[in-house]
C-alpha cells in the first residue's frame, strides 16, 4: 500500500481533484543522504548513468515474479528477441521529487501501472500487476535516491520498459517477456525551459493511425515522428505538432505531449479516440481546471481554433506544462503571450 502523506497544504487539499502524491517512503525521511556529484544546476534532458535498475521476467502466459534489483548495465538479447525484430515493446515515464521536508514524492504511479496494463493488452503481452509495478517503481528510487535532484534542481525520470525478450523468427508474440526499470536525474525536457516553445504543423508526416497503435505508450509510434521532428528543429522550432490523418485539420498532440488550447474561459484538447495517448498530466490538468472552474472540452479540435487561441500549452510527464509561444501553419505564425506562461497555464501549474 502506498502510504499517504501531509503533502499539500489545506488550500491546496481543498481544490485538489484527485488523491496526493504517493511518498516513495517514510524510512528515509530523517536521513541525510549523500547526493551524486554532478553539476545540479545545469540538468538538461539527457541520459545520466545511475546505481541500480529493476528486472522481472515471465513466460508467454504466464505472470511476473520475482523481480529484483541489480547494478545499472548493460543488459542480454538474442538477435531474434521480438522486440528488436518486430517492436513487441512498450515504455512508461514518471518523475520522483525531492521535497524540502526530506521526503521522495511519486506523481500518481497507479495511472502509469494502469496505462501499462492496457498498452500490454494491445501489445499482447503479459505485464505486472498495479501493486508489482508501484512497489517496483519505488524499490528502484530508494535504491538511487542519491540521483534524486535536490528541492527545485529537478526530478528523477523513471522509464520502466516492458519488452518481448524472447526469441522468435516468425511473427508472433515472443516467448519471454521482462520487464525493466532504470531512472536518470533530469531538468527541462525542452532547452527553452520554462520559456514559450515554438511549434509547427505538420502536413504530411502523421504520428498515428486510426485502429493503430497511436493510443498506447509503443515504442515504435515515437521513432516515426523522428524524421518531421528532426527536419522541425532544424529550422529553429522546438517541435512539431501532428494533425489527424483523415481530414488532415484536427489537432492530435505534439511528438510527446498533449496540447490544450484556451478561449475565454474554455480550456479544449483533442478527445481521446485512439490515436492520442491518454496523457497523465492530461488527465490531472482536465481535473484541477475542472476544480478551478474552467469548461473542460475534450474533442475534435480543428486547427482554426487554435490560430484564434488566447492562450495554447502542452502537457507531459517530461514537459509537465510548457506555454506554447508560437505555432507556424503553412508559413503563419501565430504568437500567444509576451514571453512566458499565460494566465491559465500558470494558474493550473501553481496548482498541479
Amino acid at each position: 500500500m502506498l502510504q499517504k502523506g501531509n503533502l499539500f497544504s489545506n488550500a491546496l487539499r481543498a481544490v485538489s481533484p484527485f488523491s496526493p502524491d504517493a511518498i516513495v517512503s517514510d524510512t528515509y525521511r530523517s536521513e541525510t543522504t549523500e547526493l551524486a556529484d554532478i553539476d545540479w544546476d545545469n540538468l538538461g534532458f539527457a541520459y545520466v548513468p545511475t546505481d541500480y535498475m529493476y528486472i522481472m521476467k515471465c513466460a508467454r502466459g504466464g505472470s511476473f515474479s520475482k523481480g529484483e534489483l541489480q547494478r545499472f548495465g548493460n543488459i542480454e538479447l538474442s538477435p531474434s528477441a521480438g522486440v528488436l525484430n518486430y517492436g513487441q515493446g512498450l515504455f512508461e515515464g514518471l518523475k520522483a521529487y525531492r521535497k524540502k521536508d526530506g521526503n521522495i514524492l511519486l506523481f500518481r504511479p497507479q495511472e502509469n501501472a494502469l496505462r501499462l496494463n492496457i498498452g500490454a493488452e494491445r501489445m499482447c503481452m503479459p505485464s505486472p500487476t498495479v501493486a508489482q509495478f508501484v512497489e517496483a517503481v519505488k524499490a528502484t528510487v530508494l535504491a538511487n535516491k542519491r540521483w534524486v535532484p535536490p528541492p527545485g534542481k529537478g526530478s528523477l525520470y523513471i522509464r520502466p520498459l516492458l519488452m518481448g525478450s524472447g526469441a522468435v523468427l516468425g511473427l508472433a508474440p515472443a516467448p519471454e517477456y521482462t520487464f525493466l526499470i532504470y531512472v536518470s536525474p533530469v531538468g527541462n525536457y525542452f532547452k527553452e525551459g520554462v520559456t514559450p516553445i515554438n511549434l509547427v504543423i505538420e502536413h504530411e508526416l502523421h504520428r498515428a493511425t486510426p485502429g493503430g497503435t497511436g493510443g498506447v505508450k509503443t515504442i515504435g509510434n515515437y521513432a516515426a515522428v523522428l524524421k518531421a521532428q528532426s527536419a522541425a528543429k532544424a529550422k529553429g522550432y522546438s517541435d512539431v505538432l501532428y494533425l489527424d490523418c483523415v481530414h488532415k485539420k484536427y489537432l492530435e498532440e505534439v511528438s510527446s505531449c498533449n496540447i490544450f488550447v484556451v478561449k475565454d474561459n474554455v480550456i479544449s484538447t483533442p478527445a481521446i479516440q485512439g490515436t492520442i495517448l491518454p496523457g497523465i498530466t492530461r488527465k490531472s490538468i482536465i481535473d484541477v481546471a475542472r476544480s478551478q472552474g474552467f469548461q473542460v472540452e475534450e474533442r475534435l479540435v480543428a486547427v482554426d481554433e487554435l490560430l484564434e487561441a488566447d492562450e495554447v500549452f502542452c502537457t507531459g510527464t517530461a514537459v509537465v506544462v510548457s506555454p506554447v509561444g508560437s505555432i507556424t501553419h503553412k508559413g503563419r505564425r501565430v504568437s500567444y503571450g509576451e514571453g512566458g506562461f499565460g494566465a491559465v497555464s500558470q494558474q493550473l501549474y501553481t496548482v498541479l
